[in-house]
C-alpha cells in the first residue's frame, strides 16, 4: 500500500472510525482489518454478509455546524484536515488494482450521519480546505436515510468550479455508499448523479457461470478477446454485465460518445465520422457530403433539470491550469458543435447540437465559453441541420 499516511490526534478520529466500524458491523459485515485510528486516511477491509471482501481507503473528517464568522447560520462543513498547513497539493490515493475504494466524506457522530464529495473530482486537494452543505440536506438525509444533491462553489478567483454530486446518509446507508463510490469512480457528474438516484441497485448479484469448453469457444476464431481473457463466452460477459448493475453503470459512463459516432456515421450525407483519440482535443471529426471537417465535443448533461425543467450542462474543463483559470473553460474555436447527450436524465441515448458560436460568452473570461448551458431553443435534434449552420 503506497498511500501517503498522517498522524493525527486519536481521541479525535476515534470517534470517526468508531462510526464506520458501527455501520459496517449494523450491516452484518465481519471486519478483516482496521488500522488505527493515529493514522489517517483509515484502511479497513471487511467480508459483506454476501461474502464479498471489499477494502476502504477512507479520507473521513469531523462533519459540524458551528458558527463560523461572515457564513451563513444553516451551513454545515468537514474540514479536511491532515498535517501541517504548507498549501502543498496532495493526491487522494486510488487503488490501480481495485482491490480498496477511497472514501473522501465528513461524520457527524453526534447526529448520526455521513456526507461524501467526489474523491476523484478533490484530487489532488490542499489539506486546508471545508466542503460545505446546508441544514436543509441534513434534514433530509434524517428523514430519507439517503440523499443526493448538486454541489457548485466558486473558487479563490470567484470563477465556478465544475459541478459535483454529494451523498449524504445514515449509518445503514454506509455499505450502500461504498458499493456506490465504488461504481462511480470516474463518472462524469451527470452520470454520477443517476447512480446516486439508483443506489438501490447497487446491490451485488451473483449468477452461475456454466463451465466453459475452452476447446469449442474460448479462444476459437473470431472470438471477442475479452472472452479469451475471461475464459467465458461474449454472451456470459453480456449476462454478468446486464446482472451487476454497478458494472451495468460504470459501463454507461463511457458509451455515450460511441453512440454519437454510431447515429452520425449511419447518415448518408455524413461522409467521414472518425472519433480522436487525443486528450485535450475534441472528441469527433465529420465531414458533411465531402465538406471541410468540422470538430464536435460530446457532453452529457446534469442529472438535476433548471427550475423550468429544462436540462443543464456544466460545459468545462474539470481541471485549469496553473495561473491561468479561466482555462477551465472552453473557447469558440476549439471546436464547432457541442452534442449534449440527455442520458443522465432520460436514460436515452439522445443528443441535442448546438454551434459553439451561437452559446453565451463567459462573464468573466473574455473569449471563453460560459459553463452554463441550457439546452434551449439554440439546440437543435436535427444534427444534419446544425452542421449544415456550421458551414456557412
Amino acid at each position: 500500500m503506497t498511500y501517503q499516511r498522517f498522524s493525527v490526534s486519536r481521541s479525535q478520529k476515534a470517534p470517526l472510525l468508531a462510526f464506520i466500524l458501527s455501520a459496517l458491523d449494523a450491516a452484518g459485515c465481519r471486519v478483516i482489518h482496521c488500522s488505527d485510528p493515529s493514522e489517517a486516511p483509515f484502511r479497513i477491509s471487511f467480508e459483506a454478509p454476501d461474502g464479498e471482501r471489499l477494502g476502504i481507503i477512507a479520507y473521513a473528517f469531523l462533519a459540524n455546524s458551528r458558527r463560523t464568522r461572515n457564513r451563513p447560520a444553516d451551513e454545515h462543513r468537514f474540514q479536511v484536515k491532515y498535517g501541517p498547513k504548507t498549501g502543498e497539493l496532495h493526491e487522494l490515493w486510488q487503488d490501480p488494482f481495485g482491490l480498496y475504494t477511497t472514501l473522501f466524506l465528513g461524520i457527524n457522530p453526534e447526529r448520526g450521519f455521513f456526507v461524501a464529495a467526489d474523491p476523484v473530482l478533490h484530487s489532488p486537494t490542499r489539506f486546508f480546505i471545508s466542503v460545505e452543505f446546508k441544514e436543509q440536506q441534513v434534514q433530509a438525509i434524517l428523514d430519507r436515510g439517503w440523499l443526493s444533491w448538486e454541489r457548485q462553489k466558486r473558487s479563490k478567483d470567484g470563477l465556478e468550479e465544475p459541478a459535483e454530486v454529494m451523498v449524504g446518509g445514515l449509518p445503514d446507508q454506509f455499505l450502500r455508499y461504498v458499493r456506490f463510490e465504488r461504481a462511480a469512480k470516474g463518472l462524469d457528474t451527470g452520470h454520477r448523479g443517476l447512480l446516486a438516484d439508483k443506489v438501490a441497485e447497487l446491490e451485488r448479484f451473483s449468477i452461475p457461470m456454466q463451465e466453459t469448453d475452452a476447446g469449442a469457444s474460448v479462444g476459437s476464431a473470431g472470438l471477442h478477446q475479452l472472452a479469451t481473457e475471461f475464459q467465458l463466452t461474449e454472451a456470459e460477459i453480456l449476462d454478468l454485465i446486464e446482472s451487476a448493475p454497478r458494472l451495468k453503470m460504470a459501463v454507461r459512463g463511457w458509451v455515450a460518445e460511441t453512440h454519437l459516432l454510431r447515429q452520425l456515421a449511419g447518415l448518408p450525407v455524413i461522409t467521414e465520422c472518425t472519433a480522436i483519440e487525443e486528450d485535450g482535443r475534441p472528441d469527433l471529426r465529420v465531414s458533411l457530403r465531402g465538406g471541410r471537417p468540422l470538430l464536435i465535443e460530446c457532453k452529457n448533461i446534469l442529472r438535476r433539470p433548471y427550475a423550468d425543467g429544462s436540462y443543464r450542462l456544466d460545459f468545462q474543463r474539470t481541471r485549469a491550469a496553473k495561473g491561468n483559470p479561466c482555462s477551465r473553460y472552453y473557447t469558440t474555436a476549439e471546436f464547432d458543435v457541442v452534442a449534449a447527450c440527455l442520458h443522465p436524465q432520460t436514460e436515452r441515448w439522445d443528443f441535442r447540437y448546438a454551434l459553439t458560436r451561437d452559446l453565451d460568452p463567459h462573464e468573466h473570461c473574455p473569449g471563453r465559453l460560459s459553463n452554463r448551458a441550457r439546452i434551449d431553443s439554440r439546440w437543435g435534434q436535427d444534427v444534419v441541420s446544425v452542421l449544415e449552420r456550421a458551414l456557412i
